[in-house]
């Protein structure tokens, strides 16, 4: 058994949410997130956007085997690459010691 976390923006959610129905891993939880980038700002141009709090984001994450995980990497790969603005899904799979 194994943790899979995925993240979006929060406009992908349903379409996480089909993904991972497609790689039938039917349990799993979601939490609000906020997503920031460490990126120098020009605060002399840009004034008020430097204290602008992160895009808000969404964090999927599931117990699961290594077949579903496998399924669903590849259906995140092929979403990435149809995507047509600059967030793609992020995926990480966590090993899991012990669990009750």
């Amino acid at each position: 058994m194994k943790l899979v976390i995925v993240t979006s923006v929060e406009e992908f959610q349903k379409d996480v949410l089909q993904l991972f129905k497609k790689a039938a891993i039917e349990n799993l939880s979601a939490t609000e997130i906020n997503g920031f980038k460490n990126v120098p700002s020009e605060i002399a141009s840009n004034w008020f956007s430097a204290g602008k709090s992160g895009n808000e984001s969404i964090m999927f994450f599931s117990f699961t085997d290594d077949t579903h995980i496998a399924v669903l990497f590849n259906l995140i790969k092929d979403f990435n690459k149809n995507m047509e603005t600059d967030n793609p899904l992020k995926a990480v799979v966590v090993p899991i010691e012990k669990f009750i």
